[in-house]
């Protein structure tokens, strides 16, 4: 049985998805964007700042549905430029120091709202 997942504290679906879907103990977040939820919209054009909202997006779903960053096993991060992959890392490894999620990184032409950064994630209860 799955359970739909949402949290105010996460910007709103801007299509014809959840949030997150959870299923046999597993929590499944669509691509988060760098999405500020109070106000709806990016911003910032800094890939760092970006990567930090997507990241407190991130947070706000996983708590909704009882889940901490110990829980995921899986990430998949889209980046509209390999080059920002460095700085993507940097925020990235505040939030996973050990025990890291399996993970990877593709270049996307574009994103939606002109994000240059967008993370799934996927986590699993213990």
């Amino acid at each position: 049985m799955k359970k739909i997942i949402t949290s105010p504290d996460a910007p709103a679906a801007i299509g014809p998805y959840s949030q997150a879907v959870e299923a046999n103990n597993t929590l499944y977040i669509s691509g988060q964007l760098p999405i500020n939820p109070s106000v709806g919209k990016i911003e910032s054009n800094n890939i760092t700042e970006q990567t930090e909202q997507v990241f407190k997006n991130i947070a706000a779903i996983l708590s909704a549905a009882g889940y901490t960053f110990a829980n995921v096993v899986k990430s998949t991060v889209f980046l509209t430029d390999i080059a920002h992959f460095a700085d993507m890392n940097e925020v990235y490894k505040k939030y996973y120091v050990s025990e890291c999620p399996a993970r990877s990184a593709f270049a996307v032409k574009d994103l939606p709202m002109g994000a240059l950064v967008e993370i799934e994630t996927i986590a699993v209860k213990k």
